[in-house]
């Protein structure tokens, strides 16, 4: 306790963090660049001369609603290996010859 009969914890300066132009600067790149993901959009941001740090952006990007879905990969089916013919004769097989 201190001289005044306040806590501690009162008497510190506590911020109220203002995120609306934050969020309107992302509603805005979202709108305008759709493909683009979160990584780009803070980069534009930071950019633009607004300083704001990336695990802040990113938990406002996802309370939004604006996290594009990855793309899965298409599963390409196994190729059949067949086996080479071998020839019965030497004189069975076919050659190319490249030249200039």
């Amino acid at each position: 306790m201190s001289i005044n009969k306040t806590n501690r914890s009162s008497l510190r300066y506590q911020s109220i963090k203002n995120d609306g132009y934050i969020m309107e600067r992302l509603e805005e790149l979202a709108k305008q660049n759709p493909v683009e993901g979160f990584w780009k959009c803070y980069g534009r941001i930071r950019n633009s001369g607004t300083i704001v740090n990336h695990k802040k952006l990113h938990r406002l990007y996802k309370k939004m609603g604006l996290p594009l879905r990855r793309k899965i990969k298409k599963r390409l089916p196994a190729r059949v290996k067949e086996p080479l013919a071998v020839p019965a004769y030497f004189t069975q097989t076919w050659s190319i010859d490249f030249y200039e």
